[in-house]
């Protein structure tokens, strides 16, 4: 690692961009970021909340991409004594902007000579000479659209433009399928200059211009997009903001603008309708009349498509301003799209090529299919992956894929449907392929239909509920469709367009059947929604062509629901994302793990890349900025009666446990000044313990000192609850408000661990002047799929890794129950233990994280269990306290003699530092 520099001015040249002088960690984290690029590959650094680690990300990273541009800009000078990209600028411009200031004739040139090559289209032609705008099955553009002949024009010009089209428009064109081959492929009309759409239906410039594409990128992506705002944010700090070309993009849920669209709430549905009205204005687009000697004049329909997406020239000019105004977060680059008119979520994905600095959140990145779909280029560019704590989870659950009954059910019906009306017109290979999905179907439904011969493992779980578990290759054999070859129906699914062709056809129909007119079909719930079943099932199809030990298959029966309904469902559960993750490693130059609790290092590595030896992956962590007294860590052993703290799974519910929670919030209250902040296991034992208190008082005692809030379910509701906190908290603590009681200082707010306020959430000041953590959080024991993540990690680094390690019940016992759980658990030797501790401790850091927010901030953490008590010579290396980051882990109170100790700590901790402050 280089020397970290400390000397006023030499910082100052090395990361010039920092708006103001950097505190030593901070230079330390720059200069290991700096160093990890220069190296390539992967590392990890570590930098506690609260410790500016996003500026640090931001100046480093940004100022390596400008020095290599630099670098590489005189290397050129010196072998061919002339830069190429001298001529785009002037000289006083940045010399990493010459790199992509073009002119823009030259460039409008190039682009035309590339459309006349390829056609018209957002993306590269593949081998067949036919262009792919997006990869992804339900955004890829319909392929061999078919040119209208002359007599069919002319029919077309009769009709007037009727909106009813016979069936023939549901028709699968001829697929021809290459048994001894590779794959398949659809048959296409002879006769050139077929028209070509980009994936938002407009006629697009070819954006993917060589140079562009090869011009060095940083990808950085985090969990939620409230945190890619918060970077934005930290990035105008910086003069990077208006200096380089910077594109956030979201999902279509948080980027819609169309009313219509967007109203339809949840992400499945939104997806589906833009995807709809795209394919709905190809049609239009499609629809040629043929004038004789090739002439051929486009006709649209005014209504046809999204109105968002209708012009064009909106587009350009949206581009124009994204690239004017600077780095832009998804509330300013929809703000910007309502006001034009036009798309944002489509126009901020055209910028992409053009970029330096593309921000994005997790899935848009670390899914191959959304990759894909965005067109993002990782080769030889930096991936930096923020909050990484829980990432192996957070990529392999990416993978996972699910199917329910009435999902099935659904599809199997519309697939019989259409077959039974074009079976006759269909070519051999679709019918084939067709009469193969009607086979799958129907096997998978027998799978979760009772009383069936099908031989699954299963047991009875809670609440009526069956399971089974087992591999891809014994799910396959049970079901007597291991004979068929998923790779080519995949292939076949992917390039058939069956998709919309059976989907279209099964609406067509049912909007027949209806009776009244103004019933909107496409208002049905998400699972019974005809796309969504088959977006499930190819999902599924494609998860089975994994390899054997990749993941497993769950399946799920259950009796019959109240309304007469019966559920279930099959679902293949990804436990290894060592290979998906390789495929980005392999990509990029670097890839930077970053995060504010990223230990133990250990278990990312074998699960992600355990090619990668110990001793060469560059790890780097740091202290807290806060000093020694800012912080009063306790483990807090007993209640204010004497009780001991036991929330462990067979104990928490006790009452006598849940009144001595309260009586310990009770005195809380009177010593705590501010905020309070207490993190409960689940949002089920947060309600119970709340109805408890109510019933006996407590709450009403409580509620004498603080006003009180609690977290929503919802997490669209989170931000309101957050501001009225806040706001209560800055109203009484002033205490000289009329409206409110003398007696009443501040808040208390009861909030989820794993909910949306323990992720991501700033709790700075008064807000969290103090973070109570009830018990220790660990998962359900009784969650299958966890589990299942349990098994497989034990069996990781094992001398024979086909053989897997055996456990003390069977795999099929523990199936939804907690006891049979536990003893699996108790099985586990070191890595499935490891990580199940590590799941609750992660948990624990995020948080107690929350609060601690900047140099000047102090707050009080609580946890509350005798659990976390112990003498500190004594501890266990899986001791939970062992596991808290190093600067709280050195300034805990392990041990107390009883509450009186704890609260007068507090007292005085809080004295001092309302004392220190007033200073």
């Amino acid at each position: 690692m280089e020397q970290v520099v400390e000397e006023k001015g030499k910082w100052e040249s090395k990361f010039p961009a920092f708006p103001y002088k950097p505190y030593s960690i901070q230079i330390d984290f720059m200069n290991s970021l700096y160093h990890s690029l220069n190296k390539g590959g992967v590392s990890m650094l570590e930098s506690p909340t609260g410790t500016g680690k996003t500026l640090s990300i931001i100046c480093s990273a940004l100022q390596w991409v400008v020095d290599r541009r630099q670098q590489q800009k005189s290397e050129k000078e010196g072998d061919s004594g002339k830069n190429r990209d001298d001529e785009c600028g002037s000289d006083d411009e940045p010399d990493w902007m010459k790199g992509f200031v073009v002119n823009k004739d030259d460039q409008g040139q190039e682009k035309k000579n590339k459309t006349k090559k390829y056609g018209v289209g957002f993306g590269k032609p593949d081998k067949r000479g036919n262009q792919e705008s997006c990869r992804d099955l339900f955004s890829q553009r319909m392929e061999g659209e078919d040119l209208v002949t002359k007599k069919e024009g002319e029919n077309l010009q009769k009709k007037n433009d009727a909106v009813e089209l016979s069936d023939e428009e549901f028709l699968l064109e001829d697929y021809e399928s290459d048994e001894e081959g590779s794959g398949g492929k659809s048959k296409r009309k002879a006769g050139g200059g077929s028209l070509s759409l980009s994936s938002d239906g407009e006629e697009e410039e070819d954006h993917s211009d060589e140079e562009e594409e090869e011009k060095l990128k940083v990808y950085f992506c985090s969990r939620t997009h409230s945190q890619l705002s918060q970077f934005i944010k930290e990035l105008r700090k910086t003069e990077f903001a208006n200096e380089m070309h910077v594109v956030c993009l979201g999902s279509r849920k948080n980027f819609c603008i169309n009313k219509e669209v967007s109203k339809l709430g949840n992400s499945t549905r939104i997806n589906e309708r833009c995807l709809e009205l795209q394919k709905n204005n190809k049609k239009e687009v499609s629809k040629i009349k043929n004038l004789g000697a090739g002439g051929r004049i486009r006709r649209t329909k005014a209504c046809s498509g999204c109105p968002m997406l209708r012009k064009p020239k909106l587009q350009r000019q949206f581009r124009g301003e994204i690239s004017q105004q600077g780095a832009l977060d998804i509330e300013d680059l929809v703000n910007l799209g309502r006001n034009m008119g036009t798309c944002p979520y489509y126009g901020s994905r055209s910028m992409v090529p053009a970029a330096d600095l593309v921000i994005l959140p997790y899935q848009s990145l670390l899914s191959k299919s959304s990759r894909e779909s965005l067109g993002l280029n990782l080769k030889n560019n930096i991936v930096i992956i923020d909050e990484a704590h829980n990432l192996a989870d957070s990529l392999i659950s990416m993978y996972d894929s699910k199917i329910s009954l009435s999902q099935l059910e659904n599809v199997h019906s519309h697939i019989g449907r259409y077959f039974e009306r074009f079976r006759n017109l269909l070519g051999p290979g679709n019918r084939r392929y067709i009469q193969t999905l009607m086979v799958l179907t129907q096997a998978f439904l027998q799978s979760l239909l009772e009383g069936t011969s099908v031989d699954l493992p299963q047991t009875s779980g809670a609440n009526g509920v069956f399971y089974g578990s087992m591999a891809i290759n014994d799910f396959l054999f049970s079901l007597n469709i291991d004979n068929i070859n998923l790779v080519k129906l995949v292939q076949y699914i992917k390039e058939s367009n069956i998709i919309h062709k059976v989907s279209s056809y099964g609406d067509k129909m049912a909007s027949l059947q209806k009776c009244s007119a103004h019933h909107d079909t496409r208002e049905f719930s998400e699972e019974e929604s005809t796309l969504s079943g088959f977006r499930a099932l190819s999902d599924m199809l494609q998860s089975l062509t994994n390899n054997n030990g990749d993941g497993r298959i769950i399946v799920s029966r259950s009796q019959s629901t109240c309304s007469g309904q019966k559920g279930g469902y099959i679902k293949y559960v990804m436990l290894t994302g060592e290979k998906i993750f390789s495929e980005i490693v392999d990509q990029a130059h670097a890839v930077l793990l970053a995060g504010g609790t990223l230990q133990p290092i250990e278990e990312t590595r074998e699960r992600l890349f355990p090619w990668l030896p110990p001793n060469q992956l560059h790890f780097f962590t740091c202290s807290h900025i806060v000093p020694p007294e800012s912080i009063l860590p306790v483990a807090v052993s007993r209640g204010p009666s004497g009780q001991s703290f036991d929330f462990s799974y067979s104990s928490r519910s006790l009452s006598i446990m849940i009144q001595e929670l309260g009586l310990l919030l009770c005195n809380l209250v009177t010593v705590v000044p501010e905020g309070i902040v207490v993190f409960f296991s689940s949002f089920d034992y947060e309600g119970q313990v709340y109805d408890a208190w109510k019933a006996s008082g407590i709450m009403e005692r409580i509620m004498k000192k603080k006003r009180l809030f609690r977290e929503p379910r919802k997490g669209a509701d989170v931000e309101s609850v957050l501001k009225e906190y806040k706001e209560t908290i800055n109203t009484l603590s002033i205490g000289d408000s009329k409206e409110n009681p003398a007696s009443q200082s501040g808040a208390i707010l009861l909030a989820v661990v794993g909910g949306k306020i323990s992720e991501g959430i700033n709790l700075s000041d008064g807000m969290g002047r103090c973070i109570v953590m009830v018990g220790l959080p660990y998962p359900s024991p009784s969650d299958i799929e966890l589990i299942e993540r349990v098994k497989h990690i034990e069996g990781l680094g094992t001398s024979n890794p086909m053989k897997p390690p055996k456990f003390s019940v069977t795999e099929e016992a523990y199936n939804g129950d907690a006891k049979a759980g536990f003893d699996i658990l108790r099985s586990c030797r070191r890595r499935g233990k490891e990580y199940y501790e590590n799941l609750c401790m992660k948990a624990v850091n995020q948080s107690i994280g929350r609060a601690i927010r900047h140099v000047n901030d102090y707050a009080a953490i609580l946890l509350v269990d005798a659990r976390y008590s112990s003498d500190p010579s004594n501890r266990s290396l899986s001791h939970p306290t062992n596991k808290l980051p190093q600067w709280i882990k050195n300034r805990l109170v392990s041990s107390t003699d009883s509450y009186g100790e704890v609260h007068r700590r507090l007292h005085q901790f809080f004295r001092f530092n309302k004392k220190r402050g007033s200073q």
